[in-house]
């Protein structure tokens, strides 16, 4: 029996060890035909290669819509103090109109098996930080995608707040100057930083596993980069502009 427990805790251990990292396309899967970065098409299209997850950016207009868009501005207009109809008329990369968050979650109702990897961008003041993370966490429930859904941000307070309102949520810090016992101490459940942290920070992916804290690293491209960190002891999911790349390097790991 003690043997036959052994093997048991031996394999289960080996599973841990050489687990293979995640793959989550950064701002959908874009750079493929017929994409742009946060469409709705990207997320179809990282769903339909079997990322772990797609990552998207959220901002929320002066009248309360929130939109699926990286930048600050479109065309030369800023997103937190224009109203949506300032917006909707604008189209990306790919000819798709900028999509609202309702828009994008809809769709994502019907790409089932692909996270939601939501990056709440931090605005000039708490008030709409505070006011986007409420409205994502309205459409999340509304639409029942909550098991579906992890949060990232740059703003530590947008952080904390989604921990206060949502505290069973996996929720990820970016900017790179917290350790991961500062994180769990926050509640948060991970940390997803720039490769270069772990690079200069290479004890945090040790620390980060002896705390359940998980890490995710962005945004790794190329295949030189890629191999690297998929060999790298430590990282459960990497982001990345090159999803189809990476999951060629983790098939050949096999």
């Amino acid at each position: 029996m003690k043997r036959i427990f052994f093997a048991l805790a031996l394999a289960c251990a080996s599973l841990v060890m050489f687990a293979q990292p995640r793959v989550v396309a950064h701002r959908g899967y874009w750079r493929t035909e017929g994409s742009a970065q946060n469409s709705i098409t990207s997320l179809q299209k990282a769903a339909a290669i079997g990322c772990y997850g797609s990552e998207f950016d959220v901002w929320i207009t002066v009248d309360g819509v929130p939109v699926v868009f990286h930048d600050a501005t479109i065309n030369g207009i800023r997103i937190e103090d224009a109203t949506y109809a300032e917006l909707m008329n604008h189209r990306l990369a790919n000819g798709e109109f900028i999509p609202t968050l309702q828009q994008y979650l809809l769709e994502a109702t019907k790409t089932e098996g692909c996270q939601l990897i939501l990056e709440i961008k931090p605005h000039s003041t708490a008030q709409r930080d505070e006011r986007i993370v409420q409205r994502c966490l309205e459409l999340i429930h509304m639409l029942k995608l909550q098991p579906r859904t992890e949060y990232i941000s740059f703003s530590k307070h947008v952080c904390e707040y989604l921990h206060s309102q949502e505290p069973k949520a996996k929720i990820a810090y970016l900017n790179g100057d917290i350790s991961p016992k500062d994180i769990k101490a926050m509640g948060l459940t991970g940390i997803d930083y720039h490769f270069n942290v772990f690079r200069k920070h290479p004890e945090w992916l040790q620390e980060s596993q002896q705390l359940g804290v998980e890490v995710n690293v962005w945004t790794v491209d190329g295949a030189e980069a890629l191999t690297e960190f998929a060999n790298m002891q430590g990282i459960d999911i990497i982001t990345t502009n090159d999803p189809e790349i990476l999951q060629d390097i983790l098939k050949k790991k096999r």
